[in-house]
């Protein structure tokens, strides 16, 4: 566990390695004597002292997230340690982990791992996906030279930003800070998880993640949220961190499978980043009825927490910030202008009854890996096929605004529509669903699709 109880120290002692690294070279060419060398070092105290805290607080919390889920993660971690010790990178009897007989007995009792295992286990996953990031290509993406430089004090960045690009350790200190970030943002099992779902590289993954988190500009809600520390109870802090750290996940999981491969994260940011927040700048106008009165319920209920009206609308919307992802694809490939695919996007889910859908989906329980994958892939499936609708309603016709494009899509496609919705309200009055009825319906949104393409 030294990676958490001495993580200060270790993390200092890597920032001290790096930067005389740096000087030295900087010395060896007789630009800096060594006498300034030695002052210019003492100067940096308090910068690197920060850089290092910011560290530990993320990793810090991290480990508060993974204790506050380790019961309902019980089953991830238990396949995640197994496939660990099948690849031959861990050995869960030095490292005092518990063995499958044991997690099975933990399951059964509502526990997961300790705080211990998992700083332990935390510890291990950065490591091997830092060695996974060197072995890639994902170092050398342009997108990630910030992180470089960022590593680095702000007078180390004025003054040698080109020795700095020509660090002997550059590709290392790049995989590292990926690695870092991507753990303690997404979890220890995150990477795991989406590599098996997306059959991905874990490399791709990660940067995916990276990608995602830019996308959205996530490091802005999350700084907002640890500044009101004072002000937020820890349970609603902490959920709200939660649900900027699922929407990254089900945005790095759509990335990895909708970008060309390799994936690369410098094209998804360029071709995404500025078109997203378009999007989620005037998300809250697009929405339907229902789903605009869900986001003023929410909006009211955490500034009644103590959460600033505006920070309060961005974390309202984060429910609904993925569809921005398909809403620009969408224009993109339909040559529609955003607001219009956006408005379009959600009253044809408000329509057509698949918001109803996806929660039930949503609701669906997760006993074990096949029953949560089956739920990823009723709900991956409905996304496309939302999409996919979306992109019948707004093609071609950029003459008329949402409301007139979706009434008109209705009026052609009658017959097929009136079916659908006959079946749908079949469903709903069923009572309670489950997979093989949800099955029932996405099928039924598949069969929709066809009929009216």
């Amino acid at each position: 566990t030294d990676a958490t109880d001495n993580a200060a120290g270790v993390d200092c002692s890597d920032h001290e390695v790096n930067i005389k690294i740096l000087l030295d070279q900087v010395t060896a060419t007789g630009d800096l004597t060594q006498e300034q060398r030695n002052e210019f070092l003492a100067e940096m105290t308090d910068e690197v002292a920060t850089l290092v805290l910011t560290n530990n607080y993320n990793q810090t919390q991290a480990l508060s997230t993974a204790r506050s889920e380790a019961a309902s993660m019980v089953d991830v971690h238990a396949r995640y340690l197994t496939s660990l010790e099948g690849r031959g990178l861990l050995d869960r009897k030095l490292e005092s982990l518990p063995d499958a007989e044991a997690m099975a007995d933990r399951r059964q009792a509502g526990l997961g791992l300790t705080a211990p295992e998992l700083a332990v286990v935390l510890a291990y996953t950065k490591n091997i996906l830092s060695s996974e990031l060197l072995a890639s290509a994902v170092p050398d993406d342009k997108v990630f030279e910030r992180l470089l430089s960022d590593y680095f004090p702000t007078p180390m960045r004025e003054r040698y930003p080109e020795q700095i690009r020509a660090h002997r350790l550059r590709r290392e200190i790049i995989a590292n800070r990926i690695s870092n970030l991507v753990v303690d943002r997404g979890g220890t099992s995150m990477v795991y998880r989406l590599t098996q779902e997306a059959s991905a590289p874990s490399h791709d993954v990660a940067a995916a993640h990276m990608a995602a988190w830019e996308i959205f500009q996530l490091d802005d809600l999350s700084r907002s949220v640890n500044e009101l520390e004072a002000v937020l109870p820890a349970a609603r802090q902490m959920a709200i961190h939660l649900s900027g750290r699922q929407l990254a996940e089900r945005a790095t999981r759509l990335l990895v499978r909708s970008r060309p491969y390799p994936f690369s994260a410098s094209s998804a940011i360029a071709d995404l980043a500025g078109p997203v927040q378009e999007t989620l700048g005037h998300l809250p106008e697009y929405l339907a009825v229902s789903d605009r009165e869900a986001f003023e319920q929410s909006v009211k209920e955490l500034s009644a927490t103590g959460v600033p009206d505006e920070l309060a609308r961005r974390v309202a919307s984060l429910a609904d910030s993925l569809a921005a992802l398909d809403i620009v694809e969408v224009a993109d490939d339909c040559i529609v202008n955003v607001p219009t695919v956006a408005a379009v996007h959600f009253a044809i889910a408000d329509s057509l009854d698949l918001n109803w859908l996806r929660d039930r989906i949503l609701d669906l329980p997760r006993d074990n890996q096949w029953s949560s994958l089956a739920r990823l892939t009723l709900r991956g499936d409905l996304y496309i096929d939302h999409r996919a609708l979306t992109a019948q309603v707004v093609g071609g016709s950029a003459d008329a605004d949402a409301p007139e494009l979706v009434s008109r899509w209705m009026r052609e496609h009658n017959a097929p529509v009136a079916y659908y919705r006959g079946t749908m309200a079949e469903i709903r009055a069923a009572g309670p669903t489950d997979f093989t009825t949800l099955l029932v319906a996405a099928r039924e949104v598949r069969n929709l699709i066809a009929r009216t393409s």
